[in-house]
């Protein structure tokens, strides 16, 4: 194996209620005030997780081979911060976990190797509703990626094999009706304006795959530019490595076509 195709370096903001949100910054070989590179916040599941560990399936490298930055942050709920930095976020995944997310893209825009013209945002699983969230939310990116996402919280509740563990966070939806209503995005669609690139797997337990096929429906009625990935024979991660290199191929392709304003060009495999 040759050298990492960059540098990466810790980056601290404040979120909106002083809290202090940590966050690794991936730069690509090259990135400088000259000439910046575009960004991309890679928001991680869970979400009671934090960005520790290497992964293929969750690889900053792959990204800034092709010329991007990496934002990984840990926002509200992030493991390894105190229990206190956890219930920040609990059963709210709307309010602290998103405010930290932003503050943490604020901090790395103010950074001169960053084009804050061109920025995008992904995630899976958790880090996939808060994409989603994202979504409904600001129009500050020009790209998002959602990969295993929760859309509609109500419905997500009864089909999930995490039932159990689910309303031990969040309660049942039909006590606990307004946290649910504050918090799931299918319910601000009509906000929904950055285009939108939707993966999901069929044999997904976790998160079904009725939240993508929701998701997708509302996006292309509403008319938001939007490419849905499916494989059927996937789970809640995309394992196979040809899989993994179309996983890989059609979210680059996607990030080029709207943050780097290139064509669109379907991977091979497809």
């Amino acid at each position: 194996l040759g050298p990492l195709p960059g540098t990466v370096r810790e980056v601290q903001a404040t979120a909106a209620d002083g809290a202090r949100v940590q966050c690794w910054l991936v730069l690509p070989e090259g990135a400088s005030a000259e000439s910046p590179a575009p960004l991309v916040l890679w928001i991680h599941g869970g979400p009671l997780m934090s960005y520790n560990s290497w992964s293929w399936r969750w690889c900053p490298w792959v990204l800034a081979a092709r010329g991007y930055a990496v934002l990984m942050p840990n926002p509200a709920l992030s493991q390894g911060f105190g229990q206190d930095f956890v219930r920040r976020g609990w059963g709210e995944w709307g309010g602290a976990p998103y405010t930290d997310l932003m503050a943490a893209v604020d901090a790395a825009e103010q950074l001169p190797e960053i084009d804050r013209t061109r920025t995008a945002a992904m995630g899976g699983s958790f880090g996939g509703y808060m994409a989603n969230w994202v979504a409904t939310q600001t129009d500050r990116f020009k790209a998002i990626v959602t990969h295993a996402s929760l859309w509609d919280l109500d419905a997500f509740t009864g089909t999930t094999d995490a039932a159990y563990y689910w309303e031990k966070e969040w309660g049942d939806p039909l006590r606990e009706t307004k946290r649910y209503q504050q918090n799931s995005p299918h319910r601000y669609a009509d906000a929904i304006r950055t285009p939108m690139l939707v993966i999901h797997g069929d044999k997904d337990y976790r998160v079904p795959i009725g939240e993508a096929l929701r998701l997708w429906y509302d996006l292309q009625k509403r008319g938001i530019p939007s490419k849905f990935l499916y494989f059927p024979d996937e789970n809640h991660w995309v394992l196979t490595p040809g899989n993994s290199r179309i996983w890989y191929e059609t979210v680059l392709a996607f990030l080029g076509e709207h943050v780097l304003g290139e064509e669109w060009q379907q991977p091979e495999l497809l």
